[in-house]
C-alpha cells in the first residue's frame, strides 16, 4: 500500500495505472503457475506431514514447467495493451520477473501452519519493490525500471525466506504415498487450477480488461480506488489462510458447525460497516493516500466498497469448500461469477470505462454469493447416516 501511495504522490496516475496493470498481470501469473498445486499442495502437506519432501519434489516440477509456458502468453497480452512500446517493455519484464514465484515453497509452510513465514515471504515483495524506489529515487523516465528491478529481487528473496523450516524426510506407507499420487494427478489439480483462476478473473480481471479496452488513465484511478479495497481484503484473506488448514481436517459435524447463519451474519455485519465507513470518508481518503489527481475515483471507491460485505461470505465460503475437496463445486461458482464478470465488462467497459468496471464487480459478486449459497446449503444438509447418529445421541443424552 506504501509503494503505491508513493507512486500517485510522485508520479502521477499514467505511472500508478501502468504499475496496476503490471501488478494484475502477476496476479494471474501465480494461479497459472500453481494451476491447482498451491491448494491441493497445502492440504496434502496438513494430512501427510511426513510425506513434506515427496510432496514437495512433485509440486515444484510441475510449477517450473508452467513458469517457462507461461512467459509467451505474458508476450501476447504485453503487445495487445493499450500503452506506448516503452511501456509494454516494462510490462512484458515486470510480469516475467514475478514468473520467479515459481521458486517459493510458501505453500509448504502454508500447509505446516508456519504462518509466520508464510507472511514473511508474501512481504518480500512489494517491501523490496519500495526499498529501492526509496533508496533510488529515480525519475520519472527511470522508475518503471527501478521497479523492475525491485519486484524480481523480492521473488528471490520470497524464495529463500519460504525455504525455511521444512520437515526432515520420513518413510511413506504405501497407501499413503498412492493417495497422494492420485491428490496430485493433472486430472484433480486441474479442478483447483480452474477454479482458483475464474476466482482470480471474477475478483480483478477489471484491470486488465481496461488495459485492453480503455486507457492508463482509467486503469490508474480504477487501481487507486481498488487499492483501499484490497487493503481491507488482504487483511481479512489473513483469517481465510489460517483457518484453511483447519477447515482441511474438518468431518461432516464440524462443516455444518462452521456454516452456522450466527457465523455468516457476523462476518456480513463487519463487512458492512467497513463499506459504510470507506464510502463515507472516500474523499478524505483517496485525497490523503494519492492526492487530488485521484478524486475523480471517489465514485468508483462507493461501488467498490460495497463489494466488501459480499467478499467477506465469499472468501470464506469459497476457501472452506476447497479445504472441504470440494473443487468441482467450487469450479461451477467461480465459473459462473468469471463469467458473468467478464461478459458485463465487454457490455459496459467501452462507453462507461472505469466506472462500467466498478459496477460490474458488485453485481458478480452478488452472484458469486448466491451460487456458493446454494452449494453450502447442500454441503451441511444432513444425510440419512449424520441423522441417525446425532438420533443415537439424542438418546443416549436422554
Amino acid at each position: 500500500m506504501v509503494t503505491v501511495v508513493w507512486i500517485g504522490h510522485r508520479y502521477g496516475v499514467v505511472i500508478l495505472g501502468v504499475y496496476a496493470l503490471a501488478q494484475s498481470l502477476t496476479q494471474y501469473a501465480q494461479p497459472l503457475i500453481d494451476f491447482g498445486l498451491r491448494h491441493v499442495g497445502a492440504r496434502l502437506v496438513a494430512l501427510y506431514p511426513g510425506a513434506t519432501r515427496i510432496i514437495i519434489r512433485r509440486v515444484q516440477r510441475r510449477r517450473m514447467y508452467m513458469a517457462l509456458f507461461l512467459a509467451p502468453v505474458l508476450l501476447l497480452y504485453c503487445a495487445c495493451a493499450k500503452l506506448s512500446p516503452e511501456m509494454k517493455i516494462f510490462l512484458f519484464a515486470f510480469s516475467v520477473g514475478g514468473t520467479l514465484y515459481a521458486l517459493a515453497l510458501d505453500w509448504v509452510a502454508w500447509g505446516n501452519g508456519h504462518l509466520r513465514t508464510v507472511g514473511l515471504a508474501k512481504s518480500a515483495v512489494p517491501f523490496s519493490t519500495l526499498l529501492f524506489m526509496v533508496l533510488g529515487r529515480p525519475s520519472a523516465q527511470w522508475v518503471l525500471w527501478w521497479i523492475v528491478a525491485g519486484n524480481a529481487f523480492g521473488f528471490l528473496l520470497q524464495a529463500a525466506i519460504s525455504r525455511q523450516k521444512i520437515s526432515s524426510a520420513e518413510p511413506v506407507p504405501p497407501d499413503d504415498l498412492e493417495t497422494i499420487r492420485s491428490a496430485l494427478a493433472w486430472r484433480r489439480t486441474r479442478v483447483m487450477g480452474l477454479a482458483w483462476l475464474c476466482n482470480l478473473a471474477f475478483n480483478n480481471i477489471d484491470v486488465l480488461m481496461l488495459g485492453l479496452m480503455s486507457n492508463p488513465q482509467q486503469v490508474g484511478l480504477y487501481g487507486a480506488a481498488y487499492r483501499i479495497l484490497n487493503q481491507v481484503l488482504a487483511t481479512y484473506y489473513l483469517l481465510t489462510q489460517v483457518l484453511f488448514p483447519h477447515f482441511a481436517r474438518h468431518d461432516r459435524e464440524h462443516r455444518i458447525r462452521m456454516l452456522r447463519p450466527r457465523i455468516l451474519l457476523t462476518l456480513l455485519s463487519v463487512g458492512l460497516v467497513i463499506a459504510s465507513c470507506i464510502s463515507l470518508s472516500r474523499h478524505w481518503l483517496l485525497d490523503v493516500m494519492f492526492g487530488s489527481p485521484f478524486l475523480a475515483a471517489a465514485p468508483l471507491l462507493v461501488l467498490l466498497a460495497w463489494s466488501i460485505p459480499l467478499d467477506f461470505l465469499t472468501s470464506y465460503l469459497s476457501n472452506a469448500l476447497i479445504a472441504w475437496g470440494l473443487e468441482r463445486k467450487t469450479l461451477l461458482c467461480t465459473g459462473i461469477a468469471a463469467g458473468s464478470n467478464i461478459a458485463l465488462n465487454l457490455a459496459f467497459i467501452p462507453h462507461y470505462g472505469a466506472r462500467g468496471a466498478a459496477l460490474n464487480t458488485l453485481l458478480s459478486y452478488a452472484i458469486f454469493l448466491v451460487a456458493l449459497g446454494l452449494v453450502g446449503r447442500r454441503e451441511i444438509k444432513p444425510d440419512d447416516e449424520y441423522k441417525a447418529a446425532t438420533d443415537q445421541v439424542r438418546v443416549a443424552c436422554r
